[in-house]
Formats: structure tokens, C-alpha cells, sequence
């Protein structure tokens, strides 16, 4: 099973969710109506099954404990339109600082970061929950690009790197695989069954100075103490929900940890750390029931109904699972952590039809070599080459570009130093200029300073260097991110024409600071058809077909060869050429087909890569735009790694 296979199933077991929610509500209902039953009298007064309806009395009961469930749901559903953030603000998370004096909460950045780059996401923001001595951890967020990471004080103070690399991995495999959307939709959902708890507790304290002589107070207080018992039968379905979602797919998450760390010996030792502790995983805050579902181990205490409605599998199961990777994983990965620079490629100027697009590429352009049919099985997978890869790319960054990318002002000095020309000096003195009229002078002159850091880097570490600076430039205002924004493309205009490396960096950055700029707006599912992306899919595997090629023959077959890998395509209107297009149109197109169903993003993305690939072999800019075009569309893909001449 895939990353879009993963993302189908999701998508199936949020139906299945939304049939059991409705299932519990019904249940509760009847509940409730048989509690009013009781209070009231109409049980022993009944002679017969037929007595026993009541519509007046069950529309009396019915109306307002629907009316609360879909209430107290359709509060925290729009709560968590705030991401994951909101959740870990619930549980009393502090957010990290970008560059933390703590020893401990630094290498937890340093390995959220390490797995972000290896996998291709967006880096996460991180919560510490201070309060909380158990170790336990948790992802929640909607999609990738909005994801957080939260792990307790125990969690840093208890486990060696190796373990706390394995939980992040685990938790990382909750983002990849689609869970994180379905968990935040049974955090929405339950919390509307647990109020009828609260409503109960709040009539029997409301009667607690009334009368206790008069019936009609006594029935009222006989009814609050039904709806107590009934909150707990909505807890109990709402274990139990949470227990039939995600029970399996910790044990999938498991394995995904040592399937990217290469070190099964990690998490097991978290697992058999948390066994042994006195607080072992669980949580203290109130917020813990509704959200136990989230989290790497279980954070409630168990009930007298043990695994039926147990979060998670039995630690000494999970341990045994992981022990039988020992074969397979002998060692961890070996990393390499020298601090020496390497020589920077030289890079290709082909181009998307844009500035340099018809000048003759270098005699020997940086390669990799690469499959177009390992794209598809690459995406939302991290190897562990992939992590050790990226262990090493950051530890040959500059110590103090490490430090900047973590500072927002800082940041931003990068971005603009990305943007800035290094070929061309003439065209690098215009944008200069007019950088020097629109930003502060100390942010000009540390661009100006990375830009010179930068040039001396690997051509592969820019995208990374750039996904370094999202948790940072997150913390802009949505005004701030919309300067940021005409700032790159003022410095694409000094030029006349953006270059492929400039639409990368904006592409990129548009869709990794959509959270800060719309932090409200979730992008549901539009198009399950090819027919209604065609358009799209024309204008995208256009632009692709014009990266590699610069004969109109060679373009149009490379044009062809992506369309023919669409499902369906025989059905559509070939046009006879590939059509032309405006930046502003390949960045709508991207905008929408990031609105299509998982099942129709694999067929896109395979179109793309046959497209680009048909030598099987692609430049470092072109790697770069294909990664682009897949982090627009929220399909996570690794760095290519093998580099060919």
C-alpha cells in the first residue's frame, strides 16, 4: 500500500467514523429518553411495549440531546480549524523557541528537522508538554504542510537520542499516512457524545440547594444523575470508537519508525523505558480523554473493559513486533556528521521557458539518476538513506546559517539571498537596488552575506535550506508573509524573467506559509475526474515538457509520453501542440489539482515524472521543480539521492 492508497483509506475510515458517530448518537438518545422513562414514572406505569412511546416526552428529551452532542461537536470542530496547534495548546504545550538554550528540547528540534528533510514535509512546529512526566508523544494537523509535533518533559528527559528518534519517526509515519486528518475529526466529534457527562453534572449541581421534598425536583435531580450515567455509556463509545481506528495503525506506525531510522532497537527501548516508568505514558491533563487517540502510547489508565477499548496494543506486543525486525536492522545507519563543505555543483540553467531557457546547458550539469516508476512508490516514504542523507546535509550547513534559518528576520534575509541572481552580476546589481528601496539595510547586507554562504553549497541543499526557514518565517504575521511574497517576485521583475530556481522558491514558499496566511481554511476534496483537470494536467505537463527539452519535437513527445500515463486519457481532446502558458495559470493549475482526490494526485504525479524523466536521468533544478510540484499537491517526496555525472 502507497501514500495515496493510505490517503483513500483514510478517507474510507472517516466514513466509517461518521456511521459510528451516528450509530453512538442514536444510542445515547435512546438512552437518555429510557433514563426520562424511569424518572418520571412512565416505566412502572406502562402496561404494555406501546405505553412505552411517548412522542411529547421523547421529543422533550430527543431535541436537546441532539441539539448539545451537535453543539458541543460543531464548537471543537471549529476550534481545530486552528490545525494542530489548537490541540497542543488544549494539553498545555508550549511551543518551542527556534533556537532553544535547553540541550534537550535542541536535539529534539534537531531530529524533528533531520526527519522533515528526509521526508519531505514542511517542518513542523514543536510543543513541549512541561507539565507532563510520562513519555508519551503525538502529531495532530490536517495535512503535512500544517502538521505539529508534541512530545511530554518526560519524553526529553527519559529517552537517549536513538529512542526519541524512534518515537519522531513513529509520529512521523502518523503524518505521511493520512492519519492525522481522521484523528483531528474524532477529537470534533467525541467531544459532543462526553457532553452529555457535563450536562448532568450541571443539573445535579443546580438542584443541590432545592428542596429534596418536592417530586418535580427530585425527578430532576434523579435526571441529571442519569445523564452522568449516560455521559459514561458516551465514554464508553467514544473508547471504544477511538480503540476500532487506531489500535492497528500503531503497530504500522511502528514499523514505519524502523523502517526509516534502521534502528529497531530505539523505539523498543522507548516502549520498555515507558513500562518501567512510574508515570509510564500516561497524562494529567483533563484534555487527555479526548484526545488519548493521538498519542504514542496510551495516556489514559485502563478500564475494567481492558482492550476493548484500549487506544493502543499491549506494550509487550508492541515490543515483540519490533524485536523481530532485529534480523533485518542489525545497526542503525551509518552517518556521516562531517562539518566539511562541499564543492557546489555546477548547476543547469535550463529553464521552464523563462529567463536562460534557451541557453546552452554546462558541459557536465549535476545528475541524478532516477526511475520516473520509483517516484510514485517514494512518496510519503522515507528510507533509511533518506534519513541518514539528511543527518548529513544539515551537519555540513554553515554553523551560522544553522543558527539563522531559525531567527524570522533572519529568515527572511535567506529568502532573499535564494532569490538573488548568482550568475549573471549585472541582473544581481539591479536586484540589489531594488531590494535596497523596499527592505531594511541590515536585512540587505545578510542577504548579501548568506548569498556568498550559500554559493558555496551543495546546489541540492537549497530547497532543504529553504524548508529550514518555514517554523520561523511561520511566525510572521499574514501582512508580513504577503510582503515576503512581493519581495520575491519584485526580485523575479529587476530580472524581466523568473528562472526555474525562482518559481521553485516561490511555489514552495506560497504553499508552506498558506497555514499563517489562511489559517482557517481547509482545503476539502473538488475533483475526482480526470476530465475535470484536464485543462490542468495540459498546462502542468506543458510546462514540464519544456524543462528538459528545447526542440518543439522533443517537447512535444515528452508532452505525450505524460499524457498517455493519465487514466483515462484516451477519452480527452489531445491538443496538437503543447498549449501555451503564463507562470500565474501553471500556479492556478497547481492551486486546483492540489484539490483532487488522492487517487487522481497519483496519476498526476506519475504523468509528471515520466514526463520530466524520460532519460531517467534529471537535473538537480529539475529534481527541485519536480519536488515543488509534489509538495504543492501535499504528496510528500524524498530527496533523490544517487548523484551521476
Amino acid at each position: 500500500m502507497n501514500f495515496f492508497e493510505y490517503q483513500d483509506r483514510a478517507r474510507q475510515n472517516t466514513q466509517k467514523l461518521i456511521g459510528l458517530f451516528i450509530l453512538s448518537v442514536c444510542c445515547i438518545t435512546l438512552a437518555v429518553y429510557g433514563a426520562a422513562l424511569v424518572s418520571f414514572g412512565f416505566l412502572s406505569e406502562a402496561k404494555t411495549p406501546a405505553d412505552l412511546w411517548k412522542p411529547e416526552l421523547f421529543l422533550l428529551v430527543a431535541i436537546p440531546t441532539l441539539l448539545t452532542i451537535a453543539g458541543g461537536t460543531c464548537y471543537k470542530v471549529l476550534q481545530l480549524r486552528q490545525g494542530g496547534s489548537a490541540i497542543a495548546e488544549d494539553l498545555g504545550g508550549r511551543r518551542l523557541l527556534p533556537d532553544p538554550i535547553n540541550p534537550d528540547e535542541r536535539q529534539l528540534l534537531n531530529v524533528v528537522e533531520e526527519m522533515a528533510i528526509a521526508s519531505g514535509i514542511s517542518v513542523p512546529a514543536v510543543y513541549v508538554l512541561d507539565r507532563e512526566r510520562g513519555i508519551n508523544a503525538f502529531a495532530a494537523g490536517y495535512t503535512p504542510n500544517d502538521a505539529v509535533i508534541g512530545v511530554t518533559r518526560g519524553t526529553l528527559e527519559q529517552l537517549s537520542r536513538d529512542e526519541l528518534q524512534g518515537v519522531i519517526g513513529h509520529e512521523f509515519s502518523h503524518i505521511l499516512n493520512g492519519d492525522m486528518r481522521l484523528n483531528l475529526r474524532l477529537v470534533g466529534y467525541l467531544h459532543g457524545i462526553l457532553l452529555i457527562y457535563l450536562t448532568g453534572r450541571i443539573l445535579c449541581d443546580w438542584n443541590r440547594g432545592l428542596d429534596s421534598r418536592d417530586k418535580n425536583n427530585n425527578g430532576v435531580i434523579w435526571f441529571g444523575i442519569a445523564l452522568v450515567a449516560i455521559g459514561l455509556v458516551g465514554a464508553f463509545f467514544a473508547r471504544l470508537i477511538k480503540s476500532a481506528v487506531s489500535r492497528q495503525r500503531e503497530f504500522l506506525a511502528d514499523a514505519s519508525a524502523v523502517q526509516f531510522t534502521r534502528n529497531p532497537a530505539g523505539i523498543a527501548g522507548a516502549l520498555r523505558k515507558i513500562a518501567h516508568h512510574s508515570d509510564r505514558s500516561l497524562l494529567q491533563s483533563p484534555y487527555a480523554e479526548e484526545n488519548s487517540h493521538l498519542f504514542f502510547g496510551n495516556a489514559l489508565k485502563s478500564d475494567f473493559l481492558g482492550e476493548l477499548t484500549a487506544t493502543h496494543p499491549p506494550l509487550e506486543q508492541r515490543i515483540r513486533r519490533l524485536e523481530s525486525f532485529r534480523g533485518e536492522y542489525a545497526s542503525p545507519a551509518p552517518i556521516s556528521t562531517s562539518g566539511n563543505r562541499q564543492p557546489a555543483e555546477s548547476q543547469d540553467s535550463l529553464a521552464l521557458g523563462f529567463a536562460g531557457a534557451n541557453s546552452p546547458p554546462p558541459a557536465t550539469p549535476a545528475r541524478v539518476a532516477v526511475n520516473p516508476k520509483q517516484i510514485v512508490a517514494q512518496v510519503g516514504t522515507v528510507a533509511p538513506e533518506h534519513f541518514a542523507y539528511a543527518q548529513a546535509l544539515l551537519a555540513k550547513l554553515p554553523e551560522t546559517i544553522q543558527t539563522a534559518v531559525r531567527d524570522r528576520h533572519s529568515a527572511i534575509a535567506i529568502v532573499c539571498a535564494l532569490a538573488l541572481d548568482s550568475e549573471n552580476p549585472q541582473l544581481r546589481e539591479l536586484q540589489i537596488a531594488w531590494l535596497r528601496q523596499v527592505e531594511p539595510a541590515e536585512v540587505v547586507e545578510s542577504a548579501l552575506a548568506f548569498s556568498q554562504e550559500i554559493a558555496q553549497l551543495d546546489p541540492r541543499m537549497r530547497l532543504p535550506l529553504l524548508e529550514l526557514t518555514v517554523p520561523a518565517l511561520r511566525q510572521s504575521s499574514p501582512a508580513e508573509c504577503q510582503k515576503l511574497f512581493k519581495c520575491v517576485t519584485g526580485l523575479a521583475k529587476a530580472k524581466k524573467q523568473r528562472s526555474l530556481a525562482e518559481f521553485v522558491l516561490y511555489l514552495v514558499l506560497w504553499h508552506r506559509l498558506q497555514p499563517c496566511i489562511n489559517p482557517n481554511v481547509e482545503n476539502k476534496i473538488q475533483y475526482t475526474a480526470l476530465k475535470q483537470v484536464w485543462s490542468d494536467c495540459l498546462i502542468l505537463l506543458s510546462a514540464l515538457a519544456r524543462v528538459g527539452e528545447t526542440k518543439p519535437a522533443a517537447i512535444a513527445f515528452a508532452f505525450r509520453s505524460g499524457l498517455g500515463r493519465l487514466p483515462g486519457a484516451g477519452q480527452q481532446t489531445f491538443p496538437e501542440t503543447p498549449p501555451a502558458f503564463k507562470l500565474g495559470e501553471l500556479h492556478e493549475s497547481l492551486q486546483r489539482l492540489g484539490l483532487a482526490s488522492p487517487k487522481l494526485k497519483q496519476s498526476v504525479v506519475d504523468a509528471c515524472a515520466h514526463t520530466v524523466l524520460l532519460d531517467n536521468v534529471v537535473t538537480v533544478q529539475e529534481a527541485d521543480l519536480l519536488r515543488a510540484i509534489a509538495i504543492t499537491l501535499d504528496c510528500p517526496l524524498p530527496p533523490f539521492l544517487k548523484q551521476s555525472r
